[in-house]
C-alpha cells in the first residue's frame, strides 16, 4: 500500500535531539527553539517568530492578541480545518463564513466586503494547499475597514505571494509543523508577528502570562505574572527535530515539487478530456507542493475513485467537511451570502499520496491506478 502521508525525516533529527538532552534543557525556549525561530525569521524576512506547541495554538495566540471578544465577528472560509474556527470561538467572537473560489479552494476575496458589519474585527485568510489567497485585495479591504488579518498558513511554509512569504503579509501568520505537514516536529507550529507592537504581549501570552522572556534578556531583574497567558512553548526536543528539517528545507521542497509536477504532467490529459480537474496556481503565487488533489465529477464518483485506489494499493483521502454545515459551525457562526462552491467543490475533491521521499516507482503506480480507473 502506498501511504497517503509519511512524516518527513532527513537523518539529522536524532543527533539534534541527543544534543538537546545533553544540554540538560529540554523545556521550551532552549537552544533549538531559538535556532528555529531565527531560521524562520531570516528565511522569510519575518519581523518576529515564536515557535508554538501547534498550528492550533498559534491561531489561538493570534486571535487573543487581536483582542477579539464576544460581540465581535470574524470573516473566514468554511472550507478549512476546525482549528481555524475554534481559535475564534475561544475568544467568544462570532464566525462569519463566506464562499470559496472554485479554482484555488481559498476564500473568495470578492465576497468579503459584503459580509462586513460594524461588528467585524478580523479576516482569516486560509492558504489552502499552500497556494496563496488573493492577498492584495484582502489587505486593501482590511485597511479600508480597519480590520486585522490573520493568515492561516498552516499548509504554506515556503510558499510565496508576489515574492513575499505567506504568513508575513497580514498582521499575524500561523504555521503548522504537524506530522502531516511539509516540515514536522510531530506536533508544533509557529506564530509570525508582523507588527512589532504585539511582540511583548505575545511573549507574555506564550509564557503563562509572565515577563519571563524579558528576564532572560536581562531587561528585568526578576519575572512575575503580569497578564493572562498560557503555555504555548514546545519542548526543545521537538524543536531539535524540526531544525534538522529546516536546514534541509530546499531539498524537501524540491523533492515534493518534483512529485507534484510529475502528477500534473501525467494527469493533465485527463483534465483535457474533461474527466478530472487539477489544482490551479494563480499568477504571482509560488506553492510548496503541500498536496496534490484531483476533483471528480461529484460525490458518488469520488467515493468510487477512493475505493478503487485503495483496492489497488493507493491511499487517497478527501478533505474538510465544510464547517458551516457542522454542528459547531451552526452553533457558533453563520454563512453570509450563498454557498455556491464551498459544499459542491468539497464533495468532489480528493488528495493523492504526497510526501518527502515519495519514490519514482510509487509516483508511477499512483498515476497508473488513476488512469486505470478512467479506462
Amino acid at each position: 500500500m502506498i501511504n497517503f502521508n509519511v512524516p518527513p525525516f532527513v537523518g539529522g533529527e536524532f543527533d539534534y535531539i541527543k544534543q538537546a538532552v545533553e544540554n540538560k534543557k529540554i523545556c521550551g525556549d532552549g537552544e533549538f527553539t531559538k535556532k528555529c525561530n531565527k531560521w524562520i525569521e531570516e528565511r522569510f524576512d519575518a519581523q518576529k517568530v515564536l515557535l508554538t506547541t501547534s498550528g492550533t495554538t498559534a491561531l489561538e495566540m493570534a486571535t487573543i492578541l487581536s483582542d477579539l471578544h464576544e460581540g465581535d465577528e470574524v470573516i473566514l472560509p468554511s472550507f478549512t480545518f476546525s482549528s481555524t474556527a475554534t481559535s475564534v470561538v475561544l475568544t467568544g467572537a462570532t464566525l462569519v463564513f463566506v464562499d470559496i473560489r472554485p479554482d484555488t479552494m481559498n476564500i473568495d476575496e470578492t465576497k468579503i466586503e459584503a459580509a462586513i458589519t460594524d461588528k467585524t474585527k478580523a479576516i482569516i485568510a486560509v492558504h489552502y494547499a499552500g497556494v496563496a489567497c488573493e492577498m492584495d485585495t484582502i489587505m486593501d479591504i482590511a485597511r479600508k475597514h480597519n480590520l486585522i488579518v490573520i493568515e492561516d498558513a498552516a499548509q504554506a511554509v515556503m510558499s510565496t505571494y508576489k515574492g513575499k512569504a505567506l504568513g508575513t503579509i497580514g498582521d499575524f501568520g500561523c504555521y503548522s509543523f504537524h506530522e502531516t505537514k511539509n516540515y514536522s516536529m510531530g506536533e508544533g507550529g509557529a506564530l509570525v508577528i508582523n507588527n512589532p507592537k504585539y511582540n511583548e504581549a505575545a511573549e507574555i501570552l506564550r509564557e503563562k502570562g509572565t515577563n519571563r522572556a524579558k528576564f532572560f534578556r536581562g531587561q528585568v531583574d526578576k519575572y512575575t505574572w503580569v497578564d493572562y497567558g498560557s503555555s504555548y512553548l514546545p519542548s526543545d526536543m521537538n524543536a531539535a527535530y524540526l531544525l534538522a528539517q529546516l536546514e534541509k528545507a530546499d531539498e524537501i521542497n524540491d523533492n515534493r515539487l518534483t512529485s507534484w509536477q510529475y502528477y500534473y504532467d501525467n494527469l493533465k490529459y485527463l483534465q483535457k478530456e474533461g474527466k478530472i480537474e487539477l489544482p490551479v496556481i494563480p499568477e504571482g503565487c509560488i506553492h510548496n507542493a503541500h498536496m496534490f488533489y484531483v476533483k471528480l465529477k461529484n460525490l458518488e464518483e469520488r467515493t468510487d475513485f477512493i475505493s478503487y485506489l485503495r483496492e489497488n494499493g493507493v491511499q487517497s483521502t478527501f478533505h474538510y467537511i465544510p464547517l458551516h454545515s457542522a454542528p459547531a459551525g451552526i452553533k457558533f457562526g453563520r454563512f453570509d451570502g450563498e454557498d455556491v462552491y464551498t459544499t459542491v467543490e468539497s464533495e468532489r475533491l480528493t488528495r493523492l499520496p504526497m510526501y518527502y521521499g515519495l519514490s519514482d516507482e510509487d509516483r508511477a503506480k499512483v498515476v497508473e491506478v488513476v488512469k486505470n480507473f478512467f479506462e
